[in-house]
C-alpha cells in the first residue's frame, strides 16, 4: 500500500533523510519511531504531499504521490500532531466541510459522521462550536474527519495526544478494526508503550536512516542484548543510553527512579 524507495530530502546543505526504502502492506499498524530530530516528521510531510523529495518515490496504493497527487490524497487520510481545525464551525458542520472537500455524498457522509461522533461520545456536542471543545474532543473529531472517506492509507502522528485513557482506548480498537478491514496505518510516536502494545512491525529511524525494520522479536534480535520492552531496545539501537545510566545511578544511591 505505501512504498518509499530510495527517498531523500535535502535541507541546504543537510541531508535529513538518506536513502530511506520501506514498504507498509495493507492491513499492516507500522509505527514509525525516532528521536527528535531523526527525520520522522520530514518523512511524514513528503508521505503525504506537504513537502517534495530531493530525490526517490513515494506510492500510495499504486500511485505516486507527486506526479499523481490527487489520487494518492483520494485514498489518504492524515492525522497531524499540530492539527487545524475551524473553530466557528460546529463539529457536525466541520465533518460535512470534510466530505464536501473528498466529494463525498452528503447523506452517506451525514451517516458516518455520526457513526463517528456516536463512537467517540461526541453526539452531544456535535451541535456547538469547535472553540468550546476540549483538546480531546477536538482530537477526537480531527480523527473522525481523517477517516471519514474511508482512507487505505491513514498517516497518523501522535494520534494519542490529548486524549483521557477512555478516549486512548476507543483509537486504540477504532485503529485495530481498520487493519483488520485492510487499511494501512503509519503511525509515529513517542509513547513506545503504544507502539509495543499497537504495532505489527517496527521501523526506527536515526539521523535520517532506518537503523531497525521488523516486528518486536525482530528488533530484539538486532539489539546486542535479549530486552524485555521496546524502550530498552530502542535507547540501545540510538545509542542513548545515558538514561538507562542515569536511572542505575539513582537505583544504586537509594534514590527513587
Amino acid at each position: 500500500m505505501l512504498h518509499l524507495q530510495n527517498l531523500v530530502k535535502h535541507y541546504q546543505n543537510q541531508e535529513a533523510v538518506k536513502r530511506v526504502d520501506l514498504e507498509v502492506p495493507e492491513g499492516e499498524l507500522f509505527g514509525f519511531l525516532g528521536p527528535n530530530g531523526a527525520g520522522k516528521t520530514t518523512t511524514i510531510k513528503m508521505i503525504v504531499g506537504l513537502l517534495k523529495p530531493t530525490a526517490g518515490t513515494i506510492t500510495i496504493g499504486g500511485y505516486d504521490i507527486n506526479t499523481q497527487s490527487a489520487q494518492a490524497k483520494s485514498i489518504l487520510g492524515y492525522i497531524p500532531d499540530r492539527p487545524f481545525i475551524y473553530e466557528k464551525l460546529t463539529g457536525r458542520e466541520y465533518l460535512a466541510f470534510i466530505a464536501d472537500l473528498y466529494g463525498m455524498d452528503a447523506d452517506e457522509a451525514s451517516e458516518k459522521g455520526q457513526r463517528y461522533l456516536d463512537f467517540f461520545d461526541l453526539s452531544e456536542a456535535g451541535d456547538k462550536l469547535v472553540e468550546g471543545y476540549s483538546h480531546g474532543m477536538k482530537q477526537k473529531l480531527i480523527i473522525s474527519g481523517a477517516l471519514l472517506h474511508d482512507p487505505k492509507l491513514v498517516v497518523v502522528d501522535e494520534p494519542m495526544v490529548g486524549l483521557d485513557p477512555k478516549g486512548a482506548r476507543q483509537v486504540k480498537q477504532l485503529f485495530r478494526d481498520l487493519c483488520q478491514k485492510g487499511t494501512c496505518i503509519f503511525m509515529s510516536t513517542h509513547s513506545l508503550g503504544i507502539a509495543q502494545a499497537m504495532c505489527d512491525r517496527i521501523g526506527i529511524i536515526l539521523h535520517g536512516e532506518v537503523i531497525a525494520l521488523g516486528t518486536l522479536e525482530d528488533l530484539r534480535r538486532q539489539a546486542s542484548k535479549d530486552h524485555e520492552n521496546l524502550e530498552d531496545i530502542f535507547l540501545e539501537l540510538t545509542g542513548d543510553t545515558h538514561l538507562e545510566q542515569l536511572s542505575g545511578m539513582m537505583a544504586a544511591s537509594g534514590q527513587p527512579t
